[in-house]
């Protein structure tokens, strides 16, 4: 079943692909592994799975990601700082006494020194530039700057308490000493600190940005296994069905999985409880008919036998040779009876598990030429020619010689019997690649499909009266078929053109 990717993920990922798109020559690697994965995917769940965990983890990453700077930027705090300012002002200082220094100006340079003030002046808005000499008098100075003379040690007193305190609403003094070619001196700079907001981060991570992150991973878990567990449910109903005897119930198919796997084999399931079912059906109309046919079968000659031996019990019988011919009629009604359960017995021997057959070696030519001669006077009395195809090589089996010997009897007999008269019949041995098939033709109404397919079954007649005079106990070729079968053969049945065909085939 196909993984089923939520838009919501397809969003979140989009400017991923769209970045990726203009190198897509070079990640053919990649897409060949993706097309691998996904090939693996929609064959196995534990794969599925994987993935699913993957893409629900990667999502719930970014929407941690999201959130936490979300909580972040509405969680920080402000700080006005002078820091900066402040530095400024000292590296002024600092710079103009470098200046000076590098120069070896003598104290005397007013010009000089006046250039470099009023230019470094320009670097902070309305700072006043003072150099005094060690007595305090102002020596040089900016033009916004009024002192003729400063007190020195308020001046130490003044920075060393502002550089602790800092106030926007009061100067800032920095001071450094200053070494002239031929003098010592002071350099000062007075300035308003300039302020600037620092914000800071409350704390660390967001704890509600990582339960935002987790309720996303279970959403989208769920969104993108939805499918499968509605398959499941699938499934579950149609094991539900089955179970309450609703064999036709048939669970859908999806994808090439474990799962598609399952339903096949819950479905194959059900179609060989239906199939063990609807065999054992006809299984019970089979042995009801069996017992209604062999009922039938049974009872004709026996009520025949009981009736004429019932004449003859009452001396109902005006002569001897009316007696003797009571007598006939229940001998032969006997003898049908007696072939009738011989058949019975047989047919019910070969059907069941563990018949032993005993085989040797058979020249099939000889042992067919056999037979015919025996059955010859048989078909001379219906009229009907038996004509013989035979290779002349030696054709051997290995055969149960008195089984087989049922077997054709039975189909030579039923050719003679169902043929025209006068008529023809052809008995023919082929070898080819399939083995040996052994044939026998006869000329006779036609058998239409419907009743060659049940030709084979027990106790099927091709005339539906059941009657005893034209046909024999119906399973004849129910016996001939079961032997032939368990020699490792097959037996069918054709018929065209007035033309009745079986066909014995075995495996040489």
């Amino acid at each position: 079943m196909k993984i089923k990717i939520p838009k919501v993920i397809k969003i979140l990922f989009a400017p991923i692909f769209l970045l990726l798109r203009p190198f897509k020559f070079l990640l053919k690697p990649a897409f060949r592994l993706y097309d691998y994965v996904m090939a693996r995917v929609k064959k196995s769940i534990r794969a599925e799975l994987v993935v699913t965990f993957v893409v629900c983890l990667l999502s719930a990453t970014v929407v941690f990601g999201i959130a936490n700077s979300y909580y972040k930027k509405n969680n920080r705090y402000s700080r006005i700082d002078y820091s900066g300012s402040i530095s400024e002002i000292s590296s002024l200082s600092s710079a103009i006494v470098s200046e000076i220094n590098r120069g070896k100006f003598s104290v005397n340079d007013s010009d000089k020194i006046m250039t470099i003030i009023q230019n470094r002046a320009r670097v902070i808005e309305d700072a006043k530039i003072l150099v005094l000499d060690l007595d305090g008098k102002v020596l040089y100075k900016t033009g916004n700057a009024s002192e003729t003379q400063i007190d020195v040690y308020s001046l130490i007193k003044n920075a060393l308490e502002t550089k602790n305190n800092v106030d926007s609403r009061k100067e800032y003094v920095n001071f450094a000493p200053l070494q002239f070619s031929d003098n010592k001196a002071y350099v000062v700079v007075k300035a308003v600190p300039q302020a600037h907001i620092e914000y800071y981060q409350a704390g660390g991570n967001s704890f509600l940005a990582l339960l935002i992150a987790c309720g996303a991973f279970i959403i989208i878990f769920m969104m993108i296994t939805k499918n499968r567990m509605l398959y499941f449910e699938e499934i579950a109903r149609g094991i539900i069905e089955i179970s309450k005897g609703n064999l036709d119930y048939r669970v859908n198919k999806a994808g090439d999985d474990e799962l598609a796997a399952l339903a096949d084999s819950i479905n194959l399931m059900a179609s060989e409880l239906q199939n063990q079912i609807e065999a054992e059906r006809r299984a019970e109309r089979t042995k009801n008919e069996l017992i209604t046919n062999v009922s039938h079968d049974l009872r004709t000659p026996l009520t025949s036998i009981m009736g004429y031996l019932g004449l003859i019990k009452d001396d109902r019988y005006s002569s001897k040779e009316e007696l003797m011919e009571y007598i006939n009629i229940a001998f032969n009604k006997s003898e049908k009876l007696k072939l009738l359960i011989e058949d019975l017995f047989e047919y019910t021997k070969l059907s069941s598990e563990g018949i032993k057959l005993y085989k040797q070696p058979v020249n099939v030519n000889e042992f067919l030429e056999q037979l015919i001669e025996e059955l010859v006077p048989l078909a001379e009395e219906k009229q009907v020619s038996i004509a013989k195809e035979f290779p002349s090589e030696k054709i051997t089996l290995n055969l149960d010689i008195d089984k087989i010997l049922r077997v054709f009897e039975n189909l030579i007999v039923n050719a003679i019997k169902y043929s025209y008269s006068p008529g023809e019949i052809k008995i023919r041995i082929t070898k080819d690649e399939k083995g040996i098939v052994i044939s026998i033709h006869n000329n006779g109404d036609t058998i239409h499909a419907e009743e060659l397919s049940k030709i084979f079954d027990r106790f099927y007649r091709l005339e539906k009266s059941r009657s005893s005079s034209t046909g024999g106990s119906g399973l004849g070729l129910a016996i001939a078929k079961n032997i032939v079968e368990l020699h490792g053969g097959k037996i069918w049945a054709e018929s065209r053109d007035n033309i009745v065909s079986f066909y014995v085939n075995f495996n040489q």
